[in-house]
C-alpha cells in the first residue's frame, strides 16, 4: 500500500513532466527609441558606426544598418574610443 504522501509525491511529479517545454530563445532586447544618435562615422569601406545619448544619460555606441548596440557611462565610452584612437586595439584588425 502506498502512503498518501508518496501518492501525492508522484502525482506531482507526473504534472511537473507533462508540463515541461521545450527551452524558448532568449528575447531580444526592444529598440530604444529615446536615443539621440549623431550622424554616423565612417571609415575605410563600410564601416560606419554611430553615437548616442539616452535619455538617462547613458552613451551608446553601435553600427548602422543593426538595431544593435552597446551601452554604458559616457566616461567609459569615451575611454574605449580613446584607446582605440591611441591604436591600442591594433591587434584585433590582424
Amino acid at each position: 500500500m502506498i502512503s498518501p504522501r508518496a501518492a501525492a509525491a508522484a502525482a506531482m511529479n507526473r504534472a511537473n513532466r507533462t508540463k515541461r517545454t521545450a527551452p524558448t530563445a532568449p528575447t531580444a532586447r526592444p529598440t530604444r527609441t529615446d536615443i539621440a544618435w549623431s550622424e554616423p562615422f565612417c571609415s575605410e569601406g563600410a564601416n560606419c558606426f554611430r553615437l548616442g545619448r539616452g535619455a538617462d544619460g547613458r552613451a551608446h555606441i553601435g553600427t548602422t544598418g543593426s538595431a544593435a548596440y552597446v551601452s554604458d557611462s559616457v566616461d567609459a565610452l569615451r575611454a574605449l574610443i580613446s584607446a582605440v584612437k591611441a591604436g591600442a586595439a591594433d591587434h584585433l584588425l590582424a
